[in-house]
């Protein structure tokens, strides 16, 4: 009998969350318009502008920490380490609050109310549907390192 490999049990890549609740915003924006004329200012693309790239710094190192350790972005394979430096010493999920403000910079540049409504409903489904799995999954692999670094690094930020 095949031993049975534990993972978080996150079977969808978690940026399609993000995604697929920008789309249902589009789609929201077609059917119920929501003003756009302060996204219409240079202001708004400014500022869509400094939170991709906000979202771009946060991100990025935290890919080149899993790339660099071998670990596995794929949500049903197993981790290789607990990653707790660099930008993990900040946050315990750099990657979902990157993909966060990114979501909110491409809001801005878009010009969609309706994109940054559905920011609770983002950080929601997040929290509930991948960062709670992961860090159960977490907890079971790394024990007591993963409690106590949960004490000194907070979820988001």
């Amino acid at each position: 009998m095949k031993a049975k490999i534990d993972h978080p049990g996150v079977y969808l890549p978690p940026p399609l969350f993000y995604v697929i609740i920008f789309l249902i915003s589009i789609y929201s924006q077609k059917a119920l318009p929501l003003p756009t004329m302060f996204f219409e200012t240079s202001v708004a693309f400014i500022a869509g502008i400094l939170f991709v790239m906000s979202g771009l710094i946060v991100t990025l190192p935290a890919l080149i920490k899993f790339f660099r350790t071998k670990n596995t972005l794929i949500a049903i394979k197993p981790a290789n380490t607990l990653q707790t430096s660099g930008i993990y010493s900040v946050s315990r999920n750099p990657m979902y609050l990157g993909l966060l403000v990114l979501y909110t910079g491409i809001a801005f540049i878009q010009g969609n109310l309706w994109t940054l409504l559905f920011i609770p409903i983002v950080l929601w489904i997040v929290t509930k549907f991948i960062i709670v799995k992961e860090e159960k999954y977490l907890g079971r692999t790394f024990g007591s390192n993963y409690t106590a670094y949960c004490k000194k690094v907070r979820r988001w930020i």
